[in-house]
C-alpha cells in the first residue's frame, strides 16, 4: 500500500503591506483634515474679531456725534 501525503506550506509572504499604506493614507487625511479645520476656526475668529471692532468704532462714532450735536444745541 502506498500512503501519499500531501503537504500544504504557507508562506508569509503574501502580504504587500497594503494595510499599511492604507493606514497611512487615513493618518494623512486626518492630518490634512485637522489643519484645515485650525485654518478656518482661525478664520472665523478673525471675521467675528473685525465685526466686534467695526461695531465698537461705530459705537464711538455714534458717541462723538451725539456729543457734538449737545454742545451744538447749547451754543
Amino acid at each position: 500500500m502506498s500512503d501519499d501525503r500531501v503537504v500544504v506550506v504557507k508562506d508569509g509572504s503574501g502580504s504587500s503591506g497594503s494595510g499599511w499604506l492604507i493606514a497611512l493614507i487615513l493618518l494623512a487625511a486626518v492630518v490634512v483634515g485637522g489643519i484645515v479645520a485650525m485654518r478656518y476656526v482661525d478664520s472665523n475668529a478673525a471675521k467675528n474679531n473685525a465685526v466686534s471692532q467695526a461695531a465698537n468704532s461705530v459705537g464711538n462714532a455714534a458717541d462723538e456725534v451725539g456729543d457734538a450735536a449737545q454742545k451744538a444745541a447749547g451754543d
